[in-house]
């Protein structure tokens, strides 16, 4: 179960941008990411290369939590949005729920609710 300022800790990294960095810090070496109903993708370095190469395609991106976050026992949940400007100037918003399970201090199992149709690039202002 993670403590207070470890969860803490985590959000303020990823609301500072820094989601591989968070990736590395605070998950497994084994740690496993699911989009919605997909096949996980297994690995701290896998998740970690998925997440830098996602990152590669925008411009911008800005997060922040939606708080609170709910704990309950080794079991979170956060509320995410996500707001991506993509390098060839169309935009995203993604709002999304995070199901993390914890292993002491770090993030062992994470599944991401969404609808997907949030990823649909919007055209920037004025296009």
């Amino acid at each position: 179960m993670p403590t207070h300022q470890t969860l803490d800790r985590f959000i303020a990294r990823v609301e500072q941008n820094t989601h591989v960095e968070a990736i590395e810090e605070f998950y497994t070496e084994d740690a496993s990411m699911q989009e919605n109903m997909a096949p996980p993708r297994v690995g701290r370095h896998t998740l970690a290369a998925q997440e830098a190469a996602t990152l590669a395609r925008a411009s911008s991106v800005s997060s922040s939590c939606v708080r609170p976050a709910f704990v309950n026992g080794d079991h979170v949940v956060i509320r995410w949005v996500f707001e991506f400007t993509w390098k060839d100037g169309t935009s995203s918003r993604i709002e999304e729920l995070a199901y993390q399970r914890w292993e002491g201090e770090r993030i062992a199992q994470e599944q991401f609710f969404y609808d997907p149709r949030q990823f649909v690039p919007k055209a920037a202002a004025g296009t």
